[in-house]
């Protein structure tokens, strides 16, 4: 039994022989992947698949579904949909009672330590489930591991990105992104000045934060040395350049609630020339009157910090077989086949995804470039820290970030604050910063 497991998680383990709600047969306890390996055409059973995507994206899983059925005729796939903001207190629910959890379950990145450590995702090492693990991006495939083992499958993946508008751009006579920080105050300011539009508008959410963090050569945490590096000098640094975008004549405001909402409506509305988003955002963007036009959309690399250095966090999503399945062969050809080039490929094409798959970027997925600017984009992203719990951090993240845009606390105080926090509630063993 690996390190780190709690009580309640024994407990969960030691009840993984009741039935999983997918599993009707098939290979039991045998977790080798051997015979999924040697002839998986003899698998057969059940399972069931816990899809944490938005449903507007089934009619294309569906499709794969049925082309998976349609190569394993044994096998029969159950696709649920269930909430994103309910799936993972939900899957600890079921996994820790034995009872209702899914064999294979869609996990968001930061998800994946968490449920690891906690005895629930099946080691894939060695299985059909991450053939070809070669062809894998390494950020994304990062996000998957715990423990030296591999309790994931990348199957989307995601990261920030400089969007801005082209026309507003030439009427300012700026011919080319901002490569750095600088570079970024000193453009919003020319498209004021000749233009009369705002630069800018901040995100204030902690993730939206990072890429100043890691300008800097800054993040998170130390999670190798087990210390809190937040608030580190480099951190510091970060945050008061985010600080002079807020606090400036160039940048609108952040909105304290909804900020996502409204940074991304006064960009695609032609208010503002340059934010901070992700792929995801595209076609919103494309529905606003500033990018009827698709080509007038600007995607480049987020600005590099004083260090310079640039960096976006990397997201996504995983594919991971829960430990208690009771059909691991069936769900190993399953995750196999969603991961595949070929899958990877049509979710890109149909459903605006990013692959995982350094194949998947066929020249037909790279025509469009919102999604070849993303895989440029995607050099320069790094990976949040891979521990349990990765998305309370941000809870609290996210209440200090505003404190710091708004003026309320200078961006040492507020760094100070939220490391304070972070290892008097979260990381109690972790040492801080100063």
């Amino acid at each position: 039994m690996r390190r780190g497991i709690t009580v309640a998680a024994i407990a969960g383990v030691l009840a993984l022989t009741a039935t999983a709600c997918g599993g009707d047969s098939g290979s039991g306890g045998d977790s080798s992947g051997k015979k999924a390996a040697e002839d998986p055409q003899s698998v057969s059973g059940s399972i069931t698949w816990w899809d944490t995507s938005n449903e507007a994206e089934g009619p294309t899983y569906d499709k794969l579904i049925a082309a998976f059925q349609a190569e394993y005729p044994k096998i029969k796939v159950n696709r649920t949909s269930v909430s994103f903001d309910q799936a993972e207190q939900k899957f600890k629910t079921a996994a820790q009672s034995g009872k209702g959890a899914p064999d294979v379950i869609r996990t968001d990145v930061g998800w994946s330590a968490g449920f690891a450590n906690l005895g629930y995702l099946q080691p894939l090492d060695g299985t059909p489930a991450l053939e070809g693990a070669e062809d894998f991006l390494p950020g994304p495939l990062s996000t998957a591991k715990w423990n030296n083992e591999t309790v994931g499958v990348p199957q989307v993946t995601d990261t920030l990105a400089l969007l801005y508008n082209k026309k507003i751009f030439k009427e300012a006579g700026i011919a080319a992104p901002p490569a750095t920080w600088d570079e970024f105050i000193a453009a919003a300011k020319t498209i004021k000045k000749k233009t009369g539009v705002t630069g800018t508008q901040l995100n204030p959410e902690g993730y939206f934060s990072l890429p100043f963090l890691h300008g800097e050569g800054a993040d998170m945490l130390d999670v190798d040395g087990k210390k809190i590096t937040v608030n580190s000098a480099e951190g510091v640094r970060a945050m008061e350049t985010a600080l002079k975008l807020a606090g400036s004549d160039v940048a609108l405001k952040p909105a304290t609630t909804d900020g996502y909402v409204a940074a991304q409506t006064s960009f695609k509305a032609g208010e503002v020339a340059m934010i901070l988003n992700g792929p995801w955002s595209v076609s919103d963007s494309y529905a606003g009157k500033a990018f009827k036009d698709k080509d007038n959309l600007g995607i480049a690399n987020v600005p590099g910090g004083s260090a310079g250095k640039a960096g976006a966090p990397i997201g996504g999503h995983n594919y991971s077989v829960y430990r208690g399945s009771k059909n691991k062969d069936a769900s190993y050809l399953f995750v196999k086949f969603m991961a595949s080039k070929k899958s990877q490929e049509l979710t890109a094409k149909e459903i605006n995804t990013l692959p995982t798959r350094k194949s998947a970027y066929t020249a037909e997925v790279t025509a469009d470039p919102a999604k070849k600017a993303f895989q440029q984009a995607l050099t320069v992203a790094r990976p949040r820290p891979v521990i349990p719990g990765v998305g309370d951090l941000f809870v609290a993240f996210d209440q200090h970030y505003v404190k710091i845009l708004r003026g309320d606390v200078s961006p040492k105080d507020g760094l100070d604050a939220l490391a304070k926090e972070w290892n008097s509630k979260l990381l109690k063993d972790y040492t801080t910063t100063g």
